[in-house]
Formats: C-alpha cells, structure tokens, sequence
C-alpha cells in the first residue's frame, strides 16, 4: 500500500498531522514562524496561516462557521452526544455476544455462554463485567450488509457500495460527526467531532472509509488526533500476536510545538504554559481585531483552551485512570468521556491496528486466542469503566454509546483456527442516550450466519443514530453537484431500538 501520511485524501484541502506540522497537499503550515512583520508584531504571513489553517480539521474554514450558524437551532434528542468505539476488522460475533452452544464444534468454537442482568440473555464466558451491565444495553444480533471491506463505512454513514480497497474520497458520503457538524450542532469553541487516536488505518498508511466530511467538504471533517504508541515487547507472530499499545492520543497542536515558534523552549515551564503565552501574545496584538467576525471565532476555536483541557488527562483521579488503564484504547475513551462532558456531539474511538504489532479484529488465525488473552479483557475492562463512569456523573442518559465493528466472522472456524470476513451478520452494543436498555434485537439462524428476524441495515442502523440525536433522518444535504442525498440513505429508525 501507498505511504499516505501527511497526504490529503481529497485534493489539496484534507489536512493530515505531519512530523512537525500539518500538510496541505505538500505545503507544510505553521501558526507562528519566520516572515515580514506588521506593525503589531505579527507576521502578515502567519496571520493568513491562522484563518486558514485546519489544525481541527473540521474547523478548517470561515465557512464553516458561517454554515453552522446558518443552520443552527436547538437539538431536541435524547442523546447529546454520541461516543462510537470501532472493534476495527470485524469481531466476531458468535464467539462474543451471539454464541450458539449447541451448533457443531466448527461452528460454535472454543467458548461458552454465561448468563447476564438480563433474564434469558448469554454472552461470553470472558466479558463478565459487561455481563453483569447488559440490563443498561441493547443488544443489536443482526446488523447486516455486503460491504467487504475493514471500512467504518457503513455504520458510521449509513451508506455501503463495492469499493473494496479503495481510500477515503471526497465523493464519500458525510459520517454522522460531519453532519452534526454542518448543522450547527455543539459549542461554537469546540470541535463538533473528533476521531481517536488516528485516523482509521494510520497503523497501515491507509485512510480508511467512514470518519470524514466527504461530499460535503474536508472542513466537516473531525478533529484527527495523533498517537505515538510504545509497546512492551515484539510479537511472537505478525499480526496475530497483538501486543498492547501504551499511550494517549494527541491534539495535533502538540505535534505541531517545533514549527509554533522560533524562540527556543526554555525547558523550565510547562509546554502547555508555553503555548498559552504564544496564543495570548497573538491575541493581544490587534490583529486578531481585524479580522472579520466569522474568522475571530475560527481563531477561537484555534486557541479554545477548553479542547486542550479536555486533553489533559493529568486533571483525572488516579483511580479513574486506573480505572480505564494505560493502554491507547482505554486512554481514548477516557478523553472521549471528558469531551462529551465538554459538550462535542459526535466522538469516534477506533482500534486501531499497528502493522505487525496487530491489535485488531481481523482474525483469520487464532481467533480464540487473541479473544480470549487479548481483545475480550481488553474490552471487558473499558467499556465498563466508561459505561459507569458515564453514569456516576449524570451523563450516561444524554450519551449515546455504541460498541460495534464493520462486520461479524465466518459461522465456521478455518483451518488455523480463525475466522473469515462475514458482513452478512454482525452485532451492535448500545448504551445509554435513549435506546431501550436490557432489550435484544433481531435474532438469527442457528450458526449465527442470517439475520432471521429484523436484520438492520448500515442506513437502518445510522437513522436511529440520528433519530437519538435528535435529528430528521431524512433530512437532505448537497452533494458535490448539488443533489440532495438523505443522510441516512433510505434508512428507518429501529422503533423496537429507541425507548
């Protein structure tokens, strides 16, 4: 595959963290630097960088601004936010919450069911704590497509087609965080979405389909944090010997500290204290006055201290970090949660997969050990740290949690004891935000194979996302010609989902 890092995946204007700043097309922009001064002291060079740099992404333009405000009006959901975790390469659904004991050993696997909260309804015999939270969730066992692809695609946008292998384009549909976006939703000083800890396929140098403003533009896209994971230790086998990534994601403004400025860091205060004293002196100048209103507040954004705080992970109680751990998947969910406290509508968190450190979903070989010794305690312990953190601080009925990957695996087991692409089947877990908690939906065959009753399409599925937040599903945005597309696609909200 192509090296596409610090490539725009539309032309010239999709902006990507590069090693030391952010790149338009082969451009690389800095805030602060070097160039013919004004009066005030700010470099007329720099001052142009600031009202066009897209260091968020989704903040990249005037426009935008101008857009939400237009579009603006009071949201009227129960769910505020929304929280998205991707299981990336597709989990597999009858080994975690769809097993069928009573299918032939190629079938059923290696695992056995448990019971839950809920009276009649099993799960793994290795997501115990999320067992024992299945009476705060609704189970979704049927969700169901033909998209062949490790793409975030279709439940992030409601929208399938046959593009295998190809990279995100700018005739993609908009993901729900874009739409949220366009419609004005969130604070006018925070990113209306984000995406952790990278871009869907960063570990690859491939720009997965799904998180971005597509049609409607790269300035809907979300803020795409960055990673720089440690591991413990090599794997035994590449791929499928994942090894736990150790760290948390990023602002790209961190990334970007060497290009700010030509004044050497004195390495006695903070960076964080630094930037803050870069920031104030720019605004101090005047120069930000002359700017027009639209673009002071595109500067605000730039300079929101309330996106870096909600970053700054050192403000939690240890044992709220121990809580979710150290590990990059929990540390994402830890920010998302302090986001959505904040006020951003739509937070992706995907796990992501880190060349021959694996970390993924895709397993075609040793499905039930990588399960069982890495992806399922994994999971068991941060979807429940965030489910309760969620809901000791009031925040778990205004946020819509959602623990799902792009597709199920194969009924039955392979050769090397893994298990193959199936989109014909997978399963969603949602918490909080208005669905119907301690409910299942949809039942199927008996290898887990079909949906037999209320399959859920990728336009299904998303409608009722939308339907949560508050928003008409069938509401119609332009495309790049100006055709009205409905966001959902044709979708229906799940009546037997929604409470």
């Amino acid at each position: 595959m192509p090296d596409w890092e610090g490539v725009p995946y539309s032309q010239g204007d999709c902006w990507v963290p590069g090693s030391s700043g952010l790149r338009k097309g082969g451009v690389m922009l800095r805030i602060l630097g070097p160039g013919t001064k004004l009066c005030d002291g700010v470099t007329r060079r720099e001052l142009m960088r600031v009202g066009g740099l897209s260091l968020f992404g989704s903040m990249t333009l005037p426009r935008l601004l101008q857009a939400a405000e237009s579009k603006g009006r009071p949201w009227h959901g129960p769910a505020r936010s929304v929280i998205m975790f991707n299981l990336l390469g597709g989990p597999s659904h009858q080994d975690m919450f769809d097993l069928k004991p009573s299918a032939p050993a190629e079938i059923r696997g290696e695992f056995k069911p448990i019971a839950t909260s809920v009276p009649g309804v099993q799960i793994c015999e290795h997501l115990p704590q999320l067992a024992r939270l299945m009476h705060k969730a609704c189970l979704i066992r049927t969700f169901t497509h033909t998209f062949n692809s490790h793409d975030p695609l279709p439940f992030l946008t409601g929208y399938t087609d046959q593009g295998f292998l190809d990279q995100a384009k700018p005739s993609d549909p908009p993901d729900v965080g874009a739409v949220c976006q366009y419609l004005g939703m969130g604070s006018p000083d925070l990113p209306g979405a984000v995406c952790m800890p990278c871009y869907p396929g960063w570990g690859e140098k491939w720009k997965r389909r799904g998180p971005y403003g597509g049609f409607l533009g790269s300035q809907y896209d979300p803020l795409f944090t960055r990673c720089e994971p440690t591991f413990a230790r090599e794997p035994k086998v590449q791929y499928y010997d994942p090894v736990m990534p150790i760290g948390e994601p990023l602002l790209p403004s961190v990334d970007m500290l060497p290009g700010l400025t030509d004044v050497r860091l004195d390495g006695r205060r903070s960076l964080l204290s630094q930037v803050d004293a870069a920031f104030a002196k720019t605004c101090r100048s005047g120069a930000v006055d002359r700017l027009d209103r639209v673009q002071q507040k595109a500067f605000a954004m730039l300079t929101s201290s309330k996106t870096r705080a909600a970053f700054d992970l050192s403000k939690e109680p240890e044992k709220i970090r121990e809580r979710y751990g150290r590990s990059l998947p929990g540390s994402s969910l830890l920010v998302a949660r302090r986001l959505v406290e904040a006020g951003v509508p739509f937070v992706s968190v995907h796990q992501e997969i880190f060349g021959k450190y694996g970390h993924s979903y895709d397993m075609h070989e040793n499905n039930f050990g990588m399960l069982k010794d890495f992806n399922l305690p994994l999971l068991d312990r941060i979807i429940p740290a965030l489910i309760e953190d969620l809901d000791a601080r009031g925040l778990l009925d205004s946020t819509l949690v959602v623990v799902m990957g792009e597709m199920g695996r194969s009924p039955r087991v392979n050769a090397k004891a893994g298990r193959d692409h199936w989109p014909q089947c997978g399963f969603s877990l949602l918490f909080g935000g208005g669905v119907r908690a301690g409910s299942v939906y949809g039942a199927t065959d008996k290898q887990a194979a079909y949906p037999v009753s209320n399959p859920v399409s990728p336009g299904d599925f998303v409608a009722t996302i939308y339907r949560l937040l508050g928003i008409d599903p069938h509401l119609m945005v332009p495309d790049r010609s100006g055709r009205p597309i409905p966001i959902a696609h044709g979708g229906q909200p799940l009546a037997g989902v929604i409470a």
